[in-house]
């Protein structure tokens, strides 16, 4: 019955959800992550978006999970009876992969989870690049798993809202002495990362980022070496080197000439050009303008964004860039150029060349162009004070994990946070076993090779198992520094090592400004981030003539639609919550 009456509740509020969202005019779709969308939650914005938990929810989830706590103890870290809950898993259907619900990861997870706590686990996947909606849609129905999993903060917060997400606050409290794991991991930084200043409601806990890292350029090593250049080191140096690029195309490509791409973006300019952008960001740039500004993590309206894209558009139309990138409604097309050799350099995630083994971008390049060919992480882009300034991700600010109120298990639910969240637990995940997924090196280094069958980890590092932990671990930190190099199978640990430094190299962190609701942000998370990808595509395909009235014009139609008043209403927190003071701590 308590299924239902939710389910029920919750669907007639999606009606209402859904009837104002399509009120907006946008008609651009939304890129994925990397988080990152066009995903704020994977941003390094100075915060997390936060909504007001309503008061009545706050009071009816703090009674329930007291009433079922009793019924809840253990003995010895079990229940008497067997327990069951069901824990979100994306699916990225990858091609040769392994079932998400079903392999060798899922079976350890499941073994450990009965042995040692008595809970049979099930696992229920869901897409992963349309997690929100999907998500969504299971939370209307009253049919989302246990333990839902996203990067979506106004996800969770719109579903908080209607009394459909339990407060975890009081039942972290409470068993605080039975989740010593999941504690020691996050600590009191993650866990509370998300705590309501006012109401202290805990909606989420938030992952941990084992590594920082985020975005880095890449070239072609191997086109560098033909045409006698040296890896650009400032901005002018970069515009020389794909101008060059384009100038002897056939000596790069030779029959395929026409098909040369210097520099290649998608359409979420936001992220693929974060590097760029923050060069022309001022370095005295404040906490508080940063906050004010920082919806998401794609700086669209801070103040020199605007002059980083006019060098985007000014690349555009002088041929420099891929002419279709903003018509793709995903990443395959541009995936495709750049593994048959046809891209000279791109801005993405730190290890992009490196990832999936096989299928990745230098071991196409290796089989498809020849040994040399591959993608080199290189530094060129400076701002004022000659500095690589580069965004990095925050300590938090990764998956959610949260329960909706249709989880008849809160404990069992915390209890498999606070496994997976084990040392032990999470290098197993990562590593797998011995000879099957990784060796030991003389050093004691673990090196990742490549898997078969069930045991193919379908995201790097494994994180689609590691809910509480993104980046290399392998449960301790010195293990997990010398190992980083060698986490990619079958690439040059050289290679990663280059990307690595480049990636932290003048890396600025954000904080995270907790101001309680932000009334303005309910609601148009989707909307403003489809018409911030149309701000940017749109002015870096406009004629360098057109530039200032094209951004000018977008701009003010996304204000219009909701920024505005967030950036108003954030300045307003900030002022009530901070004084006069500009920086944080």
């Amino acid at each position: 019955m308590k299924k239902k009456l939710i389910s029920l509740f919750l669907a007639s509020a999606m009606v209402v959800s859904m009837a104002a969202c399509g009120s907006s005019g946008s008609s651009s779709g939304t890129a994925p992550e990397p988080a990152p969308a066009a995903e704020p939650a994977a941003a390094p914005a100075a915060t997390e978006t936060k909504e007001e938990a309503a008061p009545a929810a706050a009071e009816e989830a703090a009674p329930a999970a007291e009433e079922e706590a009793p019924a809840s103890e253990l003995v010895d870290g079990k229940f008497a009876d067997t327990r069951s809950i069901t824990v979100e898993i994306y699916d990225r259907g990858n091609d040769g992969g392994s079932d998400p619900e079903n392999n060798m990861y899922t079976e350890f997870i499941k073994k450990g989870m009965l042995e040692e706590h008595n809970v049979e686990v099930t696992f229920k996947k869901v897409p992963r690049w349309t997690e929100t909606d999907d998500i969504n849609n299971l939370l209307a129905a009253g049919e989302a798993p246990d333990i839902c999993v996203t990067y979506s903060y106004p996800t969770i917060l719109t579903y908080a809202e209607m009394g459909g997400v339990i407060d975890l606050n009081p039942l972290l409290e409470q068993y605080k002495s039975e989740l010593p794991n999941l504690w020691a991991w996050l600590g009191d930084q993650n866990i509370y990362w998300d705590k309501d200043p006012k109401t202290g409601t805990v909606w989420a806990v938030e992952g941990r980022r084992a590594e920082q890292q985020r975005i880095v350029t890449f070239v072609r090593q191997d086109w560098l070496d033909k045409l006698g250049l040296s890896a650009p080191t400032t901005t002018q140096e970069f515009e020389d080197m794909l101008i060059a690029f384009k100038d002897n195309a056939e000596t790069l490509l030779g029959k395929d000439a026409s098909k040369i791409v210097p520099f290649s973006i998608s359409k979420d300019i936001g992220w693929r050009a974060a590097n760029i952008i923050t060069a022309q960001m001022d370095p005295a740039i404040t906490d508080k303008d940063y906050y004010i500004n920082g919806f998401d993590d794609r700086m669209l309206t801070e103040p020199q964004t605007k002059e980083a894209i006019r060098l985007l558009n000014k690349w555009y139309n002088a041929g420099l860039m891929w002419k279709d990138f903003a018509l793709q409604q995903d990443d395959t097309v541009e995936d495709d150029m750049i593994k048959a050799g046809y891209v000279g350099s791109f801005q993405h995630n730190w290890d992009m060349p490196f990832r999936n083994g096989e299928d990745g971008y230098n071991a196409n390049l290796a089989r498809n162009v020849g040994e040399d060919a591959k993608f080199v992480a290189i530094d060129p882009f400076t701002n004022s004070d000659g500095k690589h300034a580069k965004w990095l991700y925050s300590p938090a600010g990764d998956r959610k994990s949260f329960f909706p109120t249709t989880n008849d298990e809160p404990l069992a639910s915390l209890l498999y946070l606070d496994y997976i969240s084990r040392p032990d637990v999470i290098k197993y995940l990562q590593a797998g076993d011995e000879g099957v997924t990784h060796e030991v090196l003389d050093s004691g280094a673990i090196q990742i090779i490549a898997a078969t069958g069930d045991a193919i980890q379908n995201s790097g590092k494994n994180i689609d198992y590691t809910i509480t932990c993104n980046g290399t671990w392998f449960g301790d930190p010195d293990l997990a520094a010398l190992s980083l190099a060698y986490g990619y199978a079958g690439v040059d640990p050289e290679l990663v090592s280059q990307a690595d430094k480049i990636a932290r190299t003048d890396g600025l962190t954000p904080k995270n400004v907790n101001v309680g609701t932000i009334e303005a942000e309910a609601g148009v998370g989707d909307t403003l981030s489809q018409k911030r990808n149309e701000v940017y595509d749109n002015a870096v395909v406009a004629s360098e003539a057109d530039f200032d009235s094209v951004w000018d014009s977008y701009i003010a139609d996304y204000l219009s639609s909701g920024g505005q008043a967030i950036m108003d209403e954030r300045a307003e927190k900030w002022d009530e919550y901070f004084g006069a003071a500009t920086m944080l701590p």
